[in-house]
């Protein structure tokens, strides 16, 4: 039985548990996904019995998808919009959150440092903090840290723009060991994301840590930081790795600076790559990867294309100009794409690339899913809930819940929405029932 993350949408919650019982228990991805939905469909006591509980481990949430699949949060609010429960200061950035057990993590820039925070979910009180020299290195934007962190089995993975990687024991900021990728001194560039630095999310599988350093990642032993294997030499990009699979064997793609790029997470081997250009090398949006298709999008005027690689080198089936995402990734949701085509939140065919609808009105925003609804964050701070249909804009809710820019994509969990913008200001809104 083949399942993508796609089919949770239609699902009761006795079936999405049959689903995810299938696609857990396959034998390569099994040791990363089953520890990121470890707690999918607890309830907690605090809850109500409607709401399943499920942790946001790290960039993109428990699939890498930006897809939740937690159900039975709510989105009737009240007049004056959702609760507030909290407010938290966590300095200049773009690190989303990640949500685990209780606790909260992300990373902001103050002084010349970067801060990696533990925050309490409950109250965004500061459990612990983690502070290192780092320059927020502003170009055309704030600037600041780009990664969200990962945390798998008690401890907290992080990337900086500038190369520091640590590995943080999750309950006391403890360093377990860390790293620093230096760029080349004579050749500013080949290797090293030269105009804004490290962007993409750690990714932990199995016992391997993948970052999105060099042209084609690089792997870690997640215990203890020793290279595994490393990327050739080129130019790198903005995005996160995606892991997927071909056949038995376990692979991420990612966007590098040139090219859309697969690797084999054993080996490090390069299995293919797909050509795709951008001004100033800004491919930053993550690939998807469903049905043995790869999808691409980035800005600039390129837009996006599909690819078919099931039977080997990756076969274009379609390319447009009907998306294209600048900074934020696209959702796949019942064999529709939504995303941000510039400044207009766009609903695509995963099948044709022809647009379903288009609406105005969030900017350069970006948006996750959960229970056939999309949660959508405007680049001003308005937070929106709309149905994920393919048949409209159908807005459900709304309320602005922060000010100034926001290009973070929201994170869902346990019945609370955690948002943030580039000064740091970070919110939790209460959507339990």
């Amino acid at each position: 039985m083949r399942i993508d993350a796609t089919m949770l949408g239609d699902c009761d919650l006795d079936e999405r548990e049959k689903i995810r019982g299938d696609r857990w228990d396959m034998a390569r991805l099994s040791a990363f996904l089953l520890t990121a939905v470890a707690a999918v469909c607890q309830v907690a006591p605090t809850l109500s019995a409607q709401i399943a509980v499920v942790d946001w481990p790290g960039w993109r949430g428990p699939i890498r998808a930006g897809i939740s699949p937690e159900i039975g949060w709510s989105s009737t609010w009240p007049t004056g919009g959702p609760r507030i429960l909290w407010k938290a200061a966590v300095g200049t950035g773009f690190s989303s959150l990640a949500v685990v057990s209780g606790r909260a993590y992300t990373l902001g820039n103050a002084s010349g440092a970067d801060t990696v925070y533990c925050l309490d979910a409950e109250n965004g009180n500061i459990v612990w903090k983690h502070s290192y020299p780092c320059s927020r290195q502003p170009l055309a934007y704030e600037g600041g840290p780009s990664a969200t962190p990962a945390v798998d089995a008690g401890r907290v993975f992080t990337l900086s723009k500038s190369g520091h990687c640590f590995c943080l024991n999750a309950a006391s900021g403890e360093v377990l060991w860390s790293k620093k990728f230096e760029p080349p001194s004579m050749q500013l560039g080949a290797d090293y994301p030269v105009f804004w630095g490290f962007a993409g999310s750690p990714l932990v599988l199995g016992e391997k840590l993948i970052l999105a350093v060099g042209t084609a990642c690089t792997a870690l032993n997640k215990a203890d930081g020793k290279p595994l294997w490393s990327s050739p030499p080129g130019r790198p990009g903005y995005s996160s790795p995606v892991p997927f699979q071909i056949g038995n064997r376990l692979c991420v793609a990612q966007l590098s600076g040139h090219e859309a790029v697969a690797v084999d997470v054993d080996s490090g081997q390069i299995l293919w790559k797909i050509p795709w250009k951008t001004t100033w090398d800004q491919n930053a949006p993550d690939v998807i990867v469903a049905e043995e298709k790869l999808f691409v999008t980035t800005g600039h005027g390129v837009g996006c294309a599909l690819f078919d690689f099931s039977t080997g080198a990756p076969r274009e089936l379609w390319r447009n100009k009907n998306m294209r995402c600048d900074l934020s990734s696209c959702v796949l949701w019942n064999g529709c794409l939504y995303g941000f085509d510039q400044n207009r939140l766009t609903c695509l065919d995963w099948r044709t690339g022809q647009v379903r609808w288009s609406e105005r009105g969030l900017g350069k925003g970006t948006l996750i899913a959960s229970d056939g609804r999309l949660i959508a964050l405007g680049d001003d701070g308005k937070l929106v809930i709309a149905e994920a249909s393919s048949e409209g804009f159908r807005p459900l809710a709304e309320a602005e819940i922060l000010s100034g820019r926001c290009w973070t994509a929201p994170v869902l969990s346990a019945g609370r929405i955690y948002a943030r913008n580039a000064a740091g200001d970070v919110v939790c809104v209460d959507v339990r029932r």
